[in-house]
Order: C-alpha cells, then structure tokens, then sequence
C-alpha cells in the first residue's frame, strides 16, 4: 500500500495535532449517508421552516455508505503511518451524529473538550469515562465530513497543539488518567492556541490525535451540517517509553509533552 502522507503532514500531525485528508471517500458515498440521515431526522430537508433546533442527535450509523467512508485505501494508509501496521482496528461504525442547524439559539454543547476513552466506574455515564497518557483504547479521533463544511457552518474548531499541553497533564496522572470532566475542568488552564475551523468538501476527514482539545460552534449558514465524529480503536496499547524500535508519530507526539 502506497503512502499517502508526506513527511511534512507527519510532522505536522505530531506538532500541531492533525492532518487533513481530502477526498477521502466519494462524493456518492456521502451523499448515500445524508439520505439515511435525513431520513431519520424528524424535519423536512426541504423545508427550513421545520429547523428548529441547533442540534439534533442521532444515533449509531453502521450501515453500508458510512463503513465505505472509513475504510479506503487512502485511509488506511494514513491510519498505518500514523499509527503503525496491525495497531489499529478498522471502523465498523460511526458513532453519533451531531447534526447542526442554521440558528440563532446558542447550543448546549460547544464547550472545549477531549474525548475520552475508557469507562470509568460507571459505564454509562460518559462525562466518567477516562482518558490516561497511553491513550487506552483510542488511537485517533476523526472528523468526517459528510457534507460541505464552510466558515459559516459551524465548522468544529481545533486547538491547535493542544494535544501536546493535554498529554502533559495525564502524564501526571498515571494510569487512571482523568475523566472527562476533571479533564475538562483544567482545559481553561492551558496555554492559549490558535484555533483552525475543520473546513472542506463532504469526503474531508480529519485525522485528529485523541488528545487534542476541540470544540462546536453556532451554525451561522444556511445548509445543515453533516459531521460524524468517531474513534479509531487501538488494537494493541501505544508505547511512550522503552521501545527498542522507535515510535510512531501518534507517540512521539505524546513524548514531546513528557520531555
């Protein structure tokens, strides 16, 4: 399999937190995704009148269009750059869909956070899941654009080399790591960063490292905002200490922050 990542985009992933793939995945598959989405929205996609939420919800997409989204070849290699061969697991869902709507009302959710990774004492509360410096369980956390994403449509924004400040705090932590609103808690103390809009045609995907701090933003377009956000799930456990072979760009990036 070819490499599609240039040294540049390595090297940008490990100091800045991300990279941008274009074209991803075809304009067909994600047009395919946004007739199923729609489909379970309860508004009229022709209609805007019937858009009166900021943000609906939906729920967990394992159906066809959105699995050929996450595993092409371009994908997957970038995944075994990033990441190293056989230390990830492909995608066989895309998780839930925040989709946002054109509006005035401010939504609930556009707070800065990190996803987190592992459950905590009680499973089914997320805000007590876990997130720990080896990054247990996560190996990235995609941005995927099934529609078009401009300026305007609230477009999620990244803080750029957060992920370097964030590893710095697990790494006190051991283990257990934080759970997400104890991470959450001390994100404000971080040093400022230049925030960067994840822009781009539908088939864009952002491959993000899972501590890099991200937040929502009112939709201030016209079009609904199609975006899915899912993990890529580590097969293995990521080594930031000790390794005979080297490290991988999603582990140099955690050892920046450890010195």
């Amino acid at each position: 399999m070819s490499e599609i990542l240039s040294k540049r985009e390595i090297e940008q992933f490990i100091l800045n937190g991300f990279v941008r793939i274009d074209h991803a995945f075809s304009q067909e598959v994600a047009d395919a995704a946004l007739d199923i989405l729609w489909n379970d929205l309860p508004c009229d996609r022709s209609n805007p009148s019937t858009w009166t939420e900021p943000v609906i919800r939906l729920g967990m997409y394992m159906q066809r269009p959105f699995i050929e989204s996450l595993n092409t070849p371009k994908l997957y290699s970038a995944f075994n750059q990033l990441i190293g061969e056989d230390k990830w697991i492909p995608c066989r869902s895309v998780g839930t869909f925040p989709v946002r709507f054109p509006s005035d009302q401010e939504p609930n959710d556009t707070g800065k956070h990190v996803d987190v990774s592992f459950p905590g004492n009680d499973p089914n509360n997320y805000f007590k899941w876990r997130a720990n410096v080896k990054s247990k369980g996560r190996a990235l956390l995609m941005l995927v654009l099934y529609s078009d994403v401009s300026e305007n449509d609230a477009p999620t924004i990244i803080y750029e080399g957060s992920h370097i400040d964030v590893a710095g705090l697990l790494h006190q932590e051991g283990e257990l790591g934080l759970s997400f609103m104890e991470l959450a808690s001390k994100l404000d103390g971080l040093p400022k960063r230049k925030e960067v809009y994840a822009m781009g045609k539908a088939g864009t995907v952002y491959l993000c490292h899972p501590f890099l701090v991200h937040s929502a933003q009112l939709h201030r377009g016209v079009t609904p905002k199609f975006i899915a956000q899912p993990p890529l799930l580590l097969r293995g456990e990521l080594t930031i200490s000790g390794s005979d072979v080297g490290y991988t760009p999603i582990e140099q990036a955690i050892r920046l922050a450890m010195g």
